[in-house]
């Protein structure tokens, strides 16, 4: 698994592939809500993971420059399905939102299950991002996702997206508290990407970590 640091991701070689590989159109494969229904493990996989209205569906279409392709609903918390998309050689997973589930305990409970299944067992799973909001910085129900994916020993990396929203001082101060609570983790890749799907910002370098995971 290769990982580039900041200081070589915007190396032009770099930026290139990604630039090359999401010049490619993205298609949707399936929604899964069973372990049972997911696609052959036989190609790199990256997730997405985020609370709702987190931005992750904007991130996503941006990413792809495909608008319409990863689709929020319109009640946060009310998709259970693992959205799984391909592109040339690699899958990217759209995790259900979490926090706010409007949903019966039931249901949340049941892809709550899934969700940890898929983290401990998908061996083609090369990294997570973990969206965090650049106005807010990390909640609760953000680090519960964090240990879990300590737990399941997936290395993940925060994504912080909205970051147009914010002014200079502001987002330095979310900077600060986000990497105090990635010190926690095992599992937290130690570079920060900082995103707006609305401006572009970060898009390119995300596209470059994507296309040269191995």
């Amino acid at each position: 698994m290769l990982s580039f640091p900041a200081a070589q991701i915007d190396e032009p070689e770099v930026l290139e592939k990604g630039r090359l590989l999401f010049a490619q159109h993205t298609e949707f494969v399936k929604g899964v809500v069973a372990m049972d229904g997911l696609p052959d493990g036989d190609r790199v996989e990256v997730c997405f993971a985020g609370r709702s209205n987190v931005g992750k569906s904007s991130l996503i279409n941006a990413l792809t420059r495909q608008k319409g392709l990863a689709r929020a609903s319109n009640t946060p918390g009310r998709t259970q399905e693992i959205n799984f998309f391909s592109l040339a050689d690699r899958y990217l997973v759209d995790l259900p939102g979490y926090g706010f589930a409007n949903a019966p305990v039931a249901v949340v409970e049941k892809w709550q299950r899934l969700l940890k299944a898929y983290l401990a067992g998908r061996v083609n799973l090369r990294r997570a991002f973990v969206l965090i909001d650049a106005r807010h910085g990390v909640k609760p129900v953000d680090e519960e996702i964090m240990r879990l994916l300590d737990s399941s020993a997936v290395t993940f990396q925060a994504v912080l997206t909205k970051v147009d929203k914010n002014k200079t001082n502001q987002t330095d101060k979310v900077l600060e508290q986000v990497r105090a609570k990635l010190s926690k983790h095992p599992a937290a890749f130690p570079e920060l990407v900082l995103t707006s799907s609305e401006k572009g910002d970060g898009i390119d370098t995300l596209r470059a970590i994507i296309a040269n995971l191995d």
